[in-house]
């Protein structure tokens, strides 16, 4: 009478081990999928941001006026440099 009973118990205890070891693997390849799904979902909102950040410069950039460009204009300051025509000259000299 106790190999019946005890014939039961293992059976009941290897069952028990067969259902947690189905229930691990399934939890494990749960999170496997996850982490894949969770990976493409980062991967396409992140190349959405980078496409939306090109977009938005190129926008700026097309809506913004350009700066005008800078041009040379003459101007005149008082210099204390000496003048570079001949200056009278005190000396005479004998004309003929």
């Amino acid at each position: 009478m106790a190999a019946r009973g005890s014939r039961n118990a293992q059976a009941r205890t290897s069952a028990e081990r067969a259902r947690l070891h189905t229930a691990r693997t399934r939890w494990h390849e749960g999170q496997i999928r996850r982490r894949a799904r969770d990976n493409t979902i980062a991967a396409v909102v992140g190349g959405l941001i980078v496409v939306a950040a090109i977009g938005s410069q190129v926008v700026h950039a097309q809506v913004t006026a350009p700066e005008p460009t800078p041009s040379v204009t003459p101007t005149s300051t008082p210099s204390d440099a000496p003048s570079e025509s001949p200056s009278p000259d005190t000396t005479q000299t004998p004309s003929e």
